[in-house]
């Protein structure tokens, strides 16, 4: 059976999924479903787009819904609405407030009888899972994790906000001293300064005054005052052609002992040249759980927590156990 997909939103991560979709012969994209104008773009291939306000005259064609939004404004409003009528998955990343995120789109799916997957992508999703991995198999030890190098879209558009910035990049770089120590089993108690470094790269504006901009960006709180942050002067030509990526990555190390003096560590990497296209991959692996949740009548919301790995694959049970166990 093939498995019908929405999308909701067609920006960075849109796209990803569009493209994540085509690489799956068990899934086809219903439609693309935009807040904008749904002749104001083209999509990457045939599917159509329509707008977002006219999604409940499709509900028939489609089986899952992929929300695309950010996390600060959208998510917070489009999931918990949308799930109400559709089976969806979003990656809703603000840690902090997962708890209440759950607990709206619980209330709307249990409500509409549909099945939604909240969180997924990679942190959170396949980092949580790795943390607690290894928080169950070796209790007695600490968890670390680290991100990077990459692009931070976020801490890019705060560089870009400030007066005299035409244009940055911002990159967020692992400490590889703090991990070594790490790998080392050392499970050394590690600051913010001491676990990542900031690198920006800016391009000023005609007669701005560069050591300004400096330290406004260093100085910043909450986004560069605790870390260490070197910033490059460069031209808006140097940053199209080297910083117009979207590469990030990390690792999730958990160090312990199994018994006293016997050390054993743990340790996930991703190295990706595209953020948004490998996020779009998992919420597209993730949507293939959800339509087989649904169908089976288990309902409300879940995250990556409560989907077992197999729901994920297109292979069959059978399969698995022959092919991968």
């Amino acid at each position: 059976m093939t498995i019908r997909i929405g999308i909701v939103g067609y920006g960075n991560l849109g796209r990803g999924v569009e493209t994540a979709i085509s690489a799956q012969a068990d899934l086809s994209l219903a439609g693309i479903f935009t807040r904008r104008d749904p002749g104001s773009f083209d999509p990457l291939g045939d599917a159509p787009v329509y707008a977002l306000a006219d999604i409940d005259a499709h509900a028939d064609e489609i089986d899952v819904l992929v929300l695309c939004g950010g996390s600060a404004s959208d998510l917070p409003v489009q999931s918990p609405e949308l799930a109400k009528r559709f089976s969806i998955v979003d990656s809703f990343d603000n840690h902090a407030l997962v708890p209440e995120h759950f607990a709206a789109v619980d209330a709307a799916a249990t409500e509409g009888g549909t099945t939604a997957v909240i969180s997924t992508g990679w942190d959170p999703g396949l980092f949580s899972i790795n943390r607690l991995y290894g928080e169950a198999i070796l209790p007695q030890g600490e968890t670390y994790t680290f991100w990077g190098r990459g692009i931070s879209q976020g801490h890019s558009d705060a560089v870009r906000r400030i007066p005299g910035v035409a244009g940055a990049a911002q990159y967020t770089l692992p400490a590889e001293d703090a991990i070594d120590r790490v790998r080392a089993g050392e499970r050394p108690e590690l600051t913010t300064r001491e676990k990542h470094t900031r690198e920006c790269f800016v391009v000023l504006e005609e007669g701005a005054d560069a050591e300004a901009v400096r330290e406004a960006i260093v100085t910043m709180p909450n986004y560069f005052e605790p870390y260490d942050t070197t910033v490059h002067f460069v031209s808006a030509e140097e940053l199209a052609r080297d910083h117009s990526g979207m590469p990030h990555g990390g690792f999730v190390i958990r160090s312990g002992e199994s018994s006293p003096g016997t050390k054993q560590s743990i340790e996930y990497r991703l190295q990706l040249d595209s953020n948004p296209e490998f996020t779009s991959s998992v919420l597209v692996a993730y949507a293939r759980a959800v339509a087989r949740l649904a169908k089976t009548g288990d309902h409300g919301a879940k995250t990556p927590f409560d989907i077992a790995p197999g729901l994920l694959s297109p292979k069959s049970a059978a399969e698995l156990r022959a092919g991968l166990l």
